[in-house]
């Protein structure tokens, strides 16, 4: 969105199963107090999650569309421009 990715859904078994939300570690202090069930994925550390089997994951997960709609400015990466590696 705005030329960032923001969100990823997971719909697989922990720890792939919720939103991950696409951001820097410097916003996880500030998101977490505001987004409590969100906690740091344990595999990609550098995003934040939130468990789908969270006691308020609906309400969580629209709060954080409510907030990537309004550009904030801690949600969001860059996409990497990468080379995909082949099998040869």
């Amino acid at each position: 969105m705005f030329g960032r990715l923001v969100l990823v859904l997971a719909v697989k078994k922990e720890p792939w199963n919720g939103v991950l939300v696409c951001t820097s570690r410097e916003f996880h202090s500030a998101l977490i107090d505001e987004c409590s069930g969100l906690r740091p994925h344990p595999v990609l550390g550098k995003w934040l999650y939130l468990a789908q089997s969270h006691d308020s994951f609906e309400e969580m997960a629209q709060q954080l569309v409510r907030q990537i709609a309004n550009r904030d400015p801690r949600i969001g990466v860059e996409p990497g421009v990468g080379k995909r590696k082949r099998n040869r």
